[in-house]
Formats: C-alpha cells, structure tokens, sequence
C-alpha cells in the first residue's frame, strides 16, 4: 500500500494543489495529514483526492469549529483531534503534528507503533528506532525552509522517501 504524507500546508492553496496531483498520478491508497491547515477554505481543495485523506489539527489551526465542518461536508476526508491511531493492513500508524515534543518522544520510544507521521518543525526527516519508522514530511507550504515537500510511505517495503514539489 502506498501512503501519501503531508503536513503544514498554511493556506497555500497552490501547493496543496500540486500535492493532491502528485498522489493522485502515484495512486495512493491514504493520505495522511499531520495538521496546520490553518484556515477552513484550503479543505475544498483536498476533496479532489482519488482516496481518503485522515488529517490531525496542529498548533496553527484557528477556528476548530469550522474545521471540523468542512470535513465533515466532504466524502473522502476525516479529521481528529491533536492524535489519532491509524491500523491499515496491520500496521498501527500514529499521527499527530508534533508540537508535544514530550509526547511525540514517548510514542516513538514505546516501540507499539510501526510508525508515526508527524510535522511542526517545517524540517523533513526520516528516521528509525527499533521497528518504529518516523516520518516528517516537512512543509507543503514551503514557507520557511523554501522548499515545498511531502513523503510517500510504501507499506510493503516499510521504506518512505521525500519528494520535492
């Protein structure tokens, strides 16, 4: 199965775009969104998704409410809170932004998951402790680091790699 990942998009309406474009030509299964879509109007452009997309709220995400709403109004789109626990061909995925520095330590240093998407840093990394793959796509908006990324995650390999927008 391959897993789409994406996480700090900030409004940018463009990128979202090219990014819903890429998983669409790779023909994801998931999307995964680690949070800080920030304003509510950037969800229309997730609809266009060939696949359902899970997505969690991140620090920068003001109005929860409306959201909250604008998923719920999509078929293919479903937001959680601050975590949510993913289980998709027998693989736990923890997602989260990454913020609870403390929190996201914990989760990986607990070995339960198979692997844990998370953002916040706007820094895109791929690392391995024990059995668990953490995986940072960076930022889709490209705003502070100027390069717009995401990740793919191919569950069959248990491999994932950056791609740059």
């Amino acid at each position: 199965m391959l897993i789409g990942i994406v996480s700090d998009s900030h409004d940018n309406i463009l990128r979202i775009g090219q990014a819903v474009q890429m998983f669409n030509s790779q023909s994801v299964a998931l999307v995964l969104h680690a949070g800080d879509y920030v304003a509510p109007f950037t969800i229309a452009e997730f609809k266009r998704l060939n696949c359902p997309l899970i997505g969690v709220l991140g620090n920068n995400d003001g109005d929860h409410e409306l959201l909250e709403k604008r998923f719920s109004e999509t078929s293919n789109c479903t937001l959680h809170d601050r975590f949510t626990q993913i289980v998709q061909e027998d693989f736990r995925i923890g997602l989260l932004h990454g913020d609870e520095t403390e929190l996201l330590s914990v989760l990986i240093e607990s070995g339960y998951f198979d692997f844990i998407v998370h953002g916040h840093s706007h820094v895109h990394s791929i690392k391995r402790r024990g059995k668990t793959l953490f995986i940072n796509p960076g930022e889709l908006c490209g705003y502070l680091t100027e390069k717009s990324t995401i990740a793919l995650l191919d569950t069959t390999t248990k491999e994932a790699q950056i791609i740059e927008l």
